[in-house]
């Protein structure tokens, strides 16, 4: 009988340890989760702290301005003027439609933008590639394509009106005759009403080109080398490895790059006021510059402030229609 009653009591030790694990493990499950809750609750505290500068930034610098350059452009208001403002409503904005300095301008932006975010996101993404590829001297060359970058767009801007000389000495039209083997005609691109705004373009694509190589080079480096090798292994060429491996991979760097490339293509005027004043003519003229012009040399506060308002909301607009097609295009 001895046998029989070990065995009972080393089962029932067995099933008392066993209950005492189960409720080990429940309580340190409940202890787990509470400090889980404990430190969600701490973060959901600490958030509006955090949060607190950027929002006090966000409010002082960007809703503020537009609220107040909503309200002053609901008015007659001048720089120097002795009279005080008076309320107009909708007049500016009236005004500032019906002015086809201002339509050119925001024809020039929109061309502008269509041309350079394409062009320039293509050419950083084929540069991101090439770095890609383990090339020696890799470090140098990512310097030298992100330098323009670290430039000030004003000392560019001078360099490249330099660059765009007239006459047979300046340096684009010696390179271009150079390469049709003398058959180009020299020509003075910044004061060719049909060359002026493609000249911008050039520069604006050659300076910003290095940023966005910046961001789809990381992107590229964060895809997994077994996507690559799988794709290889199923017979993929390197087009097929592009369009189905990398491409998808790049998703959402392209879509920041693309939305970036665009809201900066609109804020043009830096090379604008250097290169051209908005010449010849209106054929390189901006509707930040036709702004700035509004307010310095007429003193048209109200008039300024009515234009940089349709301005904000065209790049609103050309912004959100962006992001959807980006996205449905992702989803799709």
């Amino acid at each position: 009988m001895a046998g029989p009653d070990r065995t009972g009591r080393a089962g029932s030790r067995s099933a008392r340890a066993s209950r005492d694990g189960a409720r080990g493990a429940c309580t340190d499950q409940a202890a787990t989760a509470a400090v889980s809750n404990r430190m969600r609750r701490a973060e959901a505290r600490a958030a509006p702290a955090f949060a607190a500068p950027a929002l006090a930034g966000l409010a002082a610098f960007v809703a503020l301005p537009f609220l107040l350059a909503v309200i002053l452009s609901l008015t007659d208001l001048r720089l120097g003027s002795p009279r005080g403002p008076a309320f107009v409503g909708l007049e500016q904005f009236a005004r500032v439609a019906a002015d086809a300095s201002f339509r050119r301008a925001l024809l020039n932006n929109a061309l502008f933008a269509v041309v350079v975010v394409p062009v320039q996101t293509a050419l950083a993404l084929g540069l991101a590639l090439l770095l890609n590829q383990g090339l020696p001297l890799r470090g140098l060359f990512r310097t030298l394509f992100f330098m323009p970058v670290v430039f000030p767009l004003s000392l560019v801007s001078v360099v490249w009106i330099l660059f765009y000389a007239p006459g047979p000495g300046g340096l684009m039209n010696a390179i271009l005759s150079t390469l049709t083997f003398g058959a180009w005609t020299p020509r003075d691109f910044l004061h060719d009403p049909a060359l002026a705004l493609p000249a911008v373009m050039l520069l604006s694509i050659w300076q910003g080109a290095g940023l966005q190589m910046v961001i789809l080079l990381a992107g590229l480096q964060a895809v997994p080398a077994e996507l690559h090798e799988a794709a290889a292994a199923d017979g993929a060429g390197r087009w097929a490895r592009f369009v189905h491996v990398t491409l998808p991979a790049l998703r959402n760097p392209l879509v920041f790059v693309v939305v970036v490339t665009t809201i900066l293509s609109f804020r043009l005027f830096d090379q604008v006021q250097i290169m051209t004043r908005g010449g010849p003519g209106d054929a390189t003229t901006v509707v930040m510059f036709e702004a700035v012009r509004a307010l310095f040399e007429r003193q048209q506060l109200a008039r300024a402030c009515a234009m940089s308002v349709v301005f904000f909301l065209v790049i609103l607009a050309a912004t959100l229609v962006q992001r959807r097609l980006l996205r449905q295009e992702s989803a799709s």
